[in-house]
């Protein structure tokens, strides 16, 4: 059950960081590889500052929301 709720958080996570930043979501699988890669990204770099919001759904949607939405920007400066 937990891997479909990260499934999920993911997907969600992609897909917000793809409006905040492109004004568009990317497709099913690309917000879910994104909305993934984007946790890892926000988990290690607010661990890095020393930010926690504890394991809620929330907490991971924010962090995974913010990681995507840096690995979205790095994205689109190599697209320059």
């Amino acid at each position: 059950m937990n891997i479909i709720i990260s499934i999920l958080i993911g997907a969600l996570a992609g897909f917000l960081a793809g409006r905040i930043v492109k004004g568009s979501g990317s497709g099913f699988l690309l917000n879910l590889i994104i909305g993934i890669v984007g946790g890892f990204i926000g988990g290690n770099l607010l661990n890095w500052l020393g930010v926690s919001w504890g394991a809620t759904w929330w907490g991971c949607l924010l962090t995974a929301v913010i990681g995507a939405c840096i690995l979205l920007w790095i994205v689109s400066l190599f697209k320059k």
